[in-house]
């Protein structure tokens, strides 16, 4: 059995069949914990497939008291692989373990929103109230997870009113400092070295982790919670059908002062979804700010502003004009929006920005700039073989695909695209062969039939050769093409 629990410690699969095979238990035990519970908090789904399949039973405590199922185990991980592995085997998905803790009271508390939209896509219950007396809603409210109140609004759950006050509670309030004082006050008198405070970006937001230390430097106590309440509120708000006002929404996107956290994205899709005059004119003086990030905020949201592109377009050939900051906003901002609306009246600014020193701008630009190219517009081409020279590897994608989208069939378009063939970045090169596959130029199908032979079965570059299949004319080489597979490696 110690052969067993030692090859799981180690990850490896072969030496767990071994010890099956050799007649080792799967619901062996070691001091309490079972081998299936010790994979599932491992997030070695390989293994835990290898157990259930030799007969370990999905349902079964574990631990020292006999308290511990697996399928909780593993949500509390996060680990959403493995949780479907145990629910694909039949773990009661509402089965709760010591305390009254089910695996979603677990994974929304934790903030794990893969987890909880594959405990609910297998029947767990929305509202269930937690140990705690929190519907799963508050639950994810006070956590601050974004991602979680999404899953839970899709999967049905209820109790929005109450999980909006709990997130609007949290707005504007320290973190760090909440956590500490309630770890402090949760101490019971123990002594305390210092708190140590980390913020991590993940999961759309921040996610602050606070840990008590003792004298010694060793970790004691420690409690974290995301940073999303603001987009929480927001998103539940818009479930309850509420309107928000326009600067109240704008203050908790520039709250954090970031384009690629919840709070901004959420109140920028909130404020698009309503598509009326009264919001495009709040976009529109936004745009006009001084503050970078109050019209970047204006840009994103004039961009995303159903039936408006044509009266947007203007105000963002003029923010555009007038943002000469070396910063990433509000250019990228402004460029993407552009790129949204789609008019080709836009191409001067677009190409104004393309030796921008920030890729991610440089990156929107090439991608703004697909299709919207009319013919024969050399300055236009020029920029994006530069781009398709660029250092930037996600960079030179777009360009080459916006190469590829040109309405243009010219010797130069050609060697452009040819030359991108050798490109070290897979989709680059898929991308310039489907480019020369658009124009029928013969090239294009050794180099269609060497990303078939040499990519990643499921990879992007694959699906881009196989979407370029279908400007091959002759239906021969087309279906060789098709039958091509990838090689092992």
């Amino acid at each position: 059995m110690s052969t067993l629990f030692d090859a799981i410690t180690g990850g490896d699969e072969d030496a767990v069949v071994r010890a099956l095979r050799a007649g080792a238990d799967p619901e062996a035990t070691d001091d309490g914990e079972t081998a299936l519970y010790r994979a599932a908090v491992a997030d070695e789904p390989g293994i835990v497939r290898l157990l259930l399949a030799a007969g370990a039973d999905p349902g079964r405590a574990s631990g020292p008291e006999g308290g511990d199922l697996p399928l909780c185990g593993a949500a509390c991980g996060g680990h959403a692989e493995t949780v479907r592995a145990l629910l694909a085997a039949g773990a009661g998905v509402d089965q709760e373990e010591e305390f009254g803790f089910t695996a979603l009271a677990w994974a929304v508390r934790l903030g794990h929103a893969e987890v909880v939209r594959a405990l609910l896509a297998a029947g767990a219950a929305p509202d269930r109230v937690g140990p705690d007396g929190l519907e799963p809603l508050a639950a994810a409210a006070r956590r601050g997870s974004a991602a979680c109140v999404r899953a839970l609004l899709d999967g049905g759950a209820r109790g929005a009113e109450g999980a909006l006050r709990e997130a609007r509670r949290w707005i504007g309030v320290d973190v760090a400092a909440e956590l500490r004082r309630g770890l402090v006050a949760g101490n019971g008198g123990g002594e305390t070295y210092e708190a140590v405070v980390r913020r991590v970006r993940e999961d759309g937001g921040v996610t602050v982790v606070v840990e008590l230390l003792r004298e010694d430097g060793r970790p004691g106590r420690g409690d974290e919670r995301q940073t999303g309440h603001a987009a929480v509120a927001t998103l539940l708000e818009v479930a309850l059908g509420l309107r928000v006002p326009h600067e109240e929404l704008a203050a908790r996107a520039l709250r954090r002062g970031d384009p690629e956290l919840d709070d901004w994205t959420t109140a920028v899709d909130a404020l698009a979804g309503r598509a009326d005059e009264e919001t495009f004119v709040a976009a529109a003086a936004w745009c006009a700010d001084r503050d970078p990030l109050r019209r970047a905020l204006g840009a994103r949201v004039l961009g995303t502003l159903p039936g408006f592109a044509a009266s947007a377009v203007p105000v963002l050939r003029s923010v555009a004009v007038e943002a000469g900051e070396p910063a990433r906003e509000p250019v990228l901002s402004v460029v993407t929006a552009l790129g949204a609306c789609g008019d080709p009246a836009a191409v001067p600014e677009l190409l104004a920005a393309a030796d921008h020193p920030d890729p991610e701008v440089r990156r929107a630009v090439a991608g703004a700039l697909a299709g919207l190219v009319p013919a024969g517009h050399l300055e236009a081409f020029g920029v994006l073989l530069e781009l398709s020279r660029d250092g930037d590897a996600r960079v030179r994608d777009w360009a080459v695909l916006a190469l590829a989208e040109l309405p243009d069939d010219t010797p130069l378009v050609r060697e452009a695209l040819a030359e991108r063939l050798a490109d070290p970045d897979p989709e680059t090169a898929a991308e310039a062969a489907r480019g020369l596959a658009i124009r029928q130029d013969p090239r294009a199908v050794d180099a269609l039939a060497a990303v078939l032979a040499d990519g990643d079965p499921d990879g992007a570059p694959r699906e881009t050769a196989l979407a370029a299949l279908e400007f091959v004319r002759d239906a021969r080489v087309r279906t060789r093409l098709e039958w091509t597979a990838p090689r092992r490696r």
